[in-house]
């Protein structure tokens, strides 16, 4: 049998004696299963795809909200029942709809598309920013100022008397703490 190094060149003669033992490659793929499967159970990857379900969940949410409901009412304001019909034929030709126009192939500007998505982006823009908005004044109605009791050493909410792990009493403003 003939001697073969990993830097010889594979062609059709050397095929079957290079592919000798797939083994190595397996031994790889388990160890490269383990990392993947610590990769994607850690707590970061998992929110991730959750946000990104969610996302494409409350897109979709949007999407009918803004084509369902807004759009009707913006139409109606602007005298036009669809937005996506607005279109300009680039050959001049008219057409009935923009579904006419696609049949035959012709060039256009859709900016009746446009208009739909870029109002759809900035409903959800709007909704994001009052999503995160709302959460950000949870977040600073629980950020609440905290002090260590001088016993335990627990973090207890600083207008608290009393601590509630080691039911010391605590020191109010200009008295001493004793415990109980």
């Amino acid at each position: 049998m003939q001697h073969v190094h990993s830097t010889d060149p594979v062609d059709l003669g050397n095929f079957a004696t290079r592919m000798v033992n797939p083994m190595p490659l397996a031994k790889i793929g388990k160890g490269g299963f383990k990392e993947f499967k610590e990769f994607a159970l850690k707590g970061s990857v998992l929110d991730m795809a959750i946000g990104i379900i969610l996302g494409v969940a409350f897109g979709k949410i949007i999407t009918s909200f803004v084509e369902d409901i807004v759009m009707p009412v913006i139409s109606r304001i602007f005298g036009k029942m669809d937005f996506s019909n607005m279109f300009v034929s680039l050959t001049g030709k008219h057409f009935d709809t923009l579904a006419a126009a696609k049949a035959t192939g012709a060039p256009r500007l859709n900016y009746g598309v446009f208009m739909n998505a870029v109002l759809n982006f900035v409903i959800v823009a709007v909704g994001v920013f009052l999503l995160v908005r709302q959460v950000n004044r949870f977040r600073n109605l629980q950020n609440v100022e905290m002090k260590e009791c001088p016993y335990c050493f627990s973090g207890v909410v600083k207008r608290a008397t009393r601590c509630p792990y080691c039911t010391s009493t605590l020191e109010s403003p200009g008295a001493k703490a004793a415990p109980a």
